[in-house]
């Protein structure tokens, strides 16, 4: 495929035999842009030197299309095409794929409208968002054909205004969104475009099937901001795990101190409950030990009730307790009748007596008894001297009681 610049009566005749599609770059200039193809095809972006200047095509968008056919009459369609027919100029009908026939010199094929879905690159563009971020992004736009009519007749170039649409659509879209949503909300961004792109678009027979945000570029600074951004999150998830680490260490540590108290206040209980329970079982021992000597006792005395052996029980306990108090120099305040056993004795058998039900002319003879001792002792109730264990001050003290004279 080659390029040159003619005009005149070339480009009448190139044109009228359909080797060519003509695209006019400058309207102060009559230059014109012919490419000749084997395979009846032109390339989007075409480019003159007119003056030391260079003009581009005003479209951007059919890569490779289809050249309008010559009309031999009999026609074939290739398959996903739409061929406008016009006769004398004016619009004639629509050739579906497959075979037709054109009446010569009065017919044309005018438009060649290919139906598949075309995949367009989206020129980059600069947009700015709502916090006044600089974006530039390149995208692709996915459309299709659905009316050959309008596509041909409704709009000069269908693609390009589609393409044009897209990008004032995106423009506008980012200008009311964040940096972050951007890259958050993509999917939403696109589908919105859509919409846009398809609320013009349907007047001009084309509908736009998708619309993909291929690439977007950050300002150096804004970028750097953000890997300053992502480090420093990382930091914070670190550290926050480090200090999650931390506390569950020391959770675990307090459960275990925790279990621990709790372990060992269950075995000194149960320690406890053991030692009272050997002590309930020893005391229970010594009692039953006891009672069965006070029998041994009452029946070597020969006395069928036990309370005469009792007494006698009694009795030695309140000996051997002074004689304990002897062994240790301590200092006691006691009653004047300390030496008076029977006193003492009459009172323990007393309240043995009123524990024992049963037994009520002991308990009233004991109550005879009491009473006959406690007039003594509330006699002698005032009187208390100290007590020494001390061997000469005890034999001193007893000498000087025995020369006072004592009511009995």
């Amino acid at each position: 495929m080659y390029k040159r610049t003619v005009s005149g009566s070339a480009m009448i005749l190139a044109r009228n035999l359909g080797f060519v599609k003509v695209k006019y770059i400058s309207t102060s200039k009559r230059f014109l842009i012919l490419s000749f193809t084997e395979h009846f095809t032109l390339q989007d972006h075409m480019f003159a030197n007119v003056g030391n200047k260079m003009f581009s095509s005003v479209t951007q968008n059919s890569r490779y299309k289809p050249l309008n056919p010559i009309n031999t009459i009999i026609m074939f369609v290739p398959q996903q095409q739409a061929w406008i027919v016009e006769r004398m100029g004016k619009f004639h009908k629509i050739l579906e794929p497959g075979l037709n026939i054109l009446l010569p010199v009065i017919d044309r094929v005018k438009y060649v409208q290919v139906l598949k879905e075309l995949a367009i690159d989206v020129p980059q563009q600069s947009a700015v968002t709502s916090d006044n971020v600089t974006l530039n992004i390149d995208a692709v736009l996915y459309l299709r054909v659905t009316d050959p009519y309008l596509a041909s007749y409704g709009v000069e170039d269908a693609e390009f205004a589609v393409i044009q649409v897209a990008q004032t659509t995106m423009r506008s879209e980012l200008g009311k969104i964040s940096l972050d949503k951007v890259f958050r909300e993509r999917e939403e961004l696109n589908v919105s475009i859509v919409e846009s792109i398809n609320k013009a678009s349907s007047a001009w027979g084309i509908t736009c099937l998708r619309y993909e945000i291929r690439d977007i570029k950050l300002p150096s600074r804004v970028q750097e901001a953000m890997q300053m951004q992502v480090e420093a999150e990382r930091k914070k998830r670190a550290a926050i795990l480090e200090s999650e680490g931390v506390r569950e260490a020391e959770i675990n540590v307090a459960e275990g101190k925790r279990l621990a108290r709790i372990l060992a206040s269950e075995a000194a209980r149960q320690e406890q409950i053991n030692k009272a329970t050997g002590e309930a079982a020893a005391v229970v021992a010594v009692a039953e030990a006891r009672a069965k000597g006070l029998q041994i006792v009452a029946n070597a005395l020969g006395v069928t009730d036990a309370k005469n052996a009792a007494a006698l029980s009694v009795a030695e306990q309140y000996v051997n307790a002074f004689n304990k108090l002897a062994k240790v120099n301590n200092t006691l305040i006691l009653p004047s009748n300390v030496g008076d056993v029977p006193t003492f004795v009459a009172q323990a058998m007393a309240i043995y007596k009123q524990v024992m039900p049963g037994h009520k002319n002991n308990n009233e003879q004991t109550k005879q008894v009491t009473s006959n001792h406690s007039n003594v002792h509330m006699e002698d109730s005032d009187e208390t001297f100290e007590y020494f264990s001390d061997k000469e001050e005890a034999e001193k003290h007893r000498k000087t009681e025995e020369q006072k004279p004592r009511m009995l």
